[in-house]
């Protein structure tokens, strides 16, 4: 998250160290669940309803975030994530190999296949993520970095806005 390590050299190693089991996988979403922030789901809202399309394009787990982007007021069709297989009795299987979603500019070229309308605004707490902004040509026309759970120096130098929370994001994008 930080950009010491590329992405693509530690994701499936740390997927075959844990081995997570898919029973693991729905307790890690109901831990997100616990840890969503308040009002995000109603500043997200008034995205929505302003006409604001949202996708949420994430190296995390898709069976983990989906309750989350739900809770949020998110489709499942908005959500980009990493699929996981298990086999019958619920062991870790695998990942999706083909996603470009776990390694570096996986986020970029996600980004770019979505053919969003600009402007375009990127939030993140990762390096990942403030390449959105930093690819050449970049895949978003601004980028906040979002500290409300850990603040990354490199990420906040790079950001054309900081956000604290997602209550700060309405008047970023709708003035």
């Amino acid at each position: 998250m930080r950009g010491e390590i590329a992405l693509g050299d530690v994701y499936a190693q740390r997927l075959d160290e844990v081995l997570p089991s898919r029973e693991e996988i729905l307790e890690l979403g109901r831990a997100y669940m616990d840890r969503i922030e308040k009002g995000a789901e109603e500043s997200l809202a008034k995205l929505t309803n302003a006409g604001i399309r949202l996708v949420l394009v994430t190296a995390g787990i898709r069976d983990a975030i989906l309750p989350v982007a739900r809770a949020v007021g998110l489709p499942a069709s908005a959500v980009n994530a990493v699929s996981l297989y298990f086999t019958e009795s619920g062991e870790y299987a695998g990942f999706d190999l083909q996603t470009p979603l776990t390694r570096n500019g996986g986020k970029v070229m996600v980004v770019r296949g979505l053919g969003l309308e600009g402007p375009v605004l990127g939030v993140g707490d990762g390096i990942t993520d403030l390449e959105l902004r930093t690819a050449d040509p970049p895949a978003v026309d601004a980028f906040a970095a979002y500290t409300g759970v850990v603040e990354r120096p490199p990420v906040v130098r790079g950001a054309d806005y900081v956000i604290s929370g997602f209550d700060q994001l309405p008047g970023i994008v709708l003035g």
